[in-house]
């Protein structure tokens, strides 16, 4: 797709306002082709006490360099400004986040203005609908420092779990996490990604779950927060997101060290069922 034009941004985009447009007009959307727009916004900067907040939520560490992660919410309102402009052609509520990559080439220090950059690209077919990829660039002194990609799904009919019945998990958890029934309130209260599939079990039931679910870029954060002090300051981390973690929910965290290669899985504690797998490579 080739990408025609960008649009540069002076401010952070009003998310509260976006949602409420995502949910008064997105359900009358569609279309066969993303849009060419790129968002840019110049001189982010990072605020401590959101930071501090974040890692927190998270998980993380109190210190100077930003969690792999953090610049995913950084991003988060352009993403949601890009998806609710009149030419995408998917609904924002609904869309299914199937995977996440992200790289980082350098460590980000919270003292250091950074431009952000994201489009959307690669339409293709699902066997349940569409998918495409949301990608987000970070930039410090003109050098490119982080990327993201994130897969979503938009499916055809019923939304809801995208899962298929993945394989069952069998190593030994090093880990057992109980995961409140509030941290999908929680970590919207800082991500901003307040999607009604997390925040409440009433307005999780309208999109086919039985209950609230914790965000997906939320379970990949919790995830690396377990590895601080063991990864290098370059590298990849990929994750594919399998079943919903319900809230309130007892999950168990695994991994395995070889050569290079971190793995690591998340999954309930009771039966097995995967939430995530993942990755952490060289870059």
């Amino acid at each position: 797709m080739p990408i025609t034009h960008t649009r540069e941004l002076d401010s952070t985009p009003n998310l509260t306002m976006l949602f409420g447009k995502a949910v008064l007009t997105g359900f009358s959307k569609h279309g066969d082709s993303l849009p060419s727009t790129v968002y840019s916004r110049d001189g982010v900067v990072v605020d401590p006490a959101h930071l501090s907040a974040y890692n927190k939520v998270c998980g993380f560490r109190l210190t100077d360099e930003l969690p792999i992660t953090y610049p995913h919410i950084l991003s988060f309102p352009l993403q949601v400004k890009l998806m609710t402009d009149a030419d995408f052609p998917f609904p924002l509520v609904g869309s299914v986040h199937l995977a996440n990559r992200i790289t980082q080439l350098q460590p980000l220090r919270a003292d250091a203005p950074i431009r952000l950059r994201v489009h959307v690209e690669d339409l293709r077919a699902h066997p349940k609908g569409h998918q495409f990829d949301m990608v987000t660039e970070a930039f410090v002194a003109g050098n490119l420092v982080w990327q993201s990609v994130s897969t979503y799904l938009r499916r055809n009919g019923s939304s809801g779990s995208s899962s298929t019945g993945p394989e069952l998990i069998t190593r030994q958890p090093r880990a057992i996490w109980h995961i409140p029934d509030d941290i999908g309130r929680r970590y919207a209260d800082v991500a901003g990604d307040r999607n009604p599939i997390h925040l409440h079990p009433l307005t999780a039931k309208l999109f086919g779950f039985p209950r609230a679910i914790a965000h997906g870029m939320w379970t990949k954060a919790r995830c690396l927060a377990a590895f601080e002090g063991r990864l290098p300051e370059a590298y990849t981390v990929e994750v594919r997101f399998k079943t919903p973690v319900l809230l309130p929910s007892k999950a168990a965290f695994a991994t395995t060290h070889t050569a290079d290669t971190w793995t690591f899985d998340l999954f309930n504690a009771r039966t097995t069922k995967p939430h995530l797998t993942g990755t952490i490579t060289p870059p």
